[in-house]
């Protein structure tokens, strides 16, 4: 009679759970740095019509330690405007601008080179953009940071430059405010087609924006020269 061996039992590898994550206890002012962090990545990538409970989700946090840190959403955007464009500003660039021993050229030449090194900015670029679109405040107030801070000393500069009264005698005018825009109109539209578009940029932006600020110059004084026409000239 045949011996049959019995087969000895499968032995079954226990699954092993994985290691719960630690939740790490961050202090109030790191934590809220951290999420401050995650907003502004958030926001530059899908605009500011995105909601906090997604945002919330993204980050890996409650809702609840959301609003503890920023109560509302406007809170946090007006953390975002002061973290991407007021801290920014850089103190050197008001006296830059309004320095007159240096030629009027060549310091609009220094400040735009420095200021344009925004537009490689990914972050800064779509929330500047994504305000707008999603009537955010941040692009109306950096607006008028930017009308009150870059437009009007220039255009007080160059008026200086080619001998008419300054902006206390006269307010800027809508010419010399358009002079302004399409300066920095041209310039940020380089940060929108490489971070929007993806599309070819200039391989020489410095040198672009050096050719922009040259060309704003000669059409400012182009502009300026025929004011001062029309002010010498009597009335009809």
């Amino acid at each position: 009679m045949a011996i049959t061996k019995k087969k000895a039992p499968r032995r079954t590898a226990k699954k092993q759970s994985a290691p719960a994550r630690k939740r790490v206890r961050l202090a109030p002012t790191d934590r809220s740095d951290q999420i401050l962090k995650g907003a502004i990545s958030f926001f530059a990538k899908h605009g500011f019509g995105g909601q906090t409970r997604e945002l919330a989700v993204e980050l890996g946090i409650s809702k609840g330690l959301l609003y503890r840190y920023f109560p509302s959403k406007d809170d946090l955007i007006d953390r975002i405007y002061d973290e991407m464009f007021v801290r920014r500003w850089k103190p050197e660039w008001d006296a830059i601008l309004v320095d007159r021993s240096v030629p009027l050229l060549a310091r609009l030449k220094r400040f735009y080179l420095d200021y344009a090194q925004m537009l490689h900015d990914y972050e800064w670029v779509r929330i500047y953009l994504y305000s707008g679109l999603d009537g955010a405040s941040i692009a109306q107030r950096f607006a008028k940071l930017v009308t009150e801070r870059i437009y009007k000393p220039i255009i007080g500069e160059l008026r200086h430059e080619f001998g008419l009264p300054g902006l206390d005698k006269q307010p800027m005018t809508e010419p010399e405010t358009e002079l302004m825009w399409a300066l920095h109109g041209g310039l940020f539209y380089i940060g929108i087609r490489k971070w929007v578009y993806r599309v070819n940029t200039p391989r020489d932006v410095a040198g672009t924006v050096t050719r922009a600020v040259e060309r704003i110059y000669a059409d400012a004084q182009e502009l300026m020269r025929a004011d001062q026409i029309r002010r010498r000239s009597p009335s009809p």
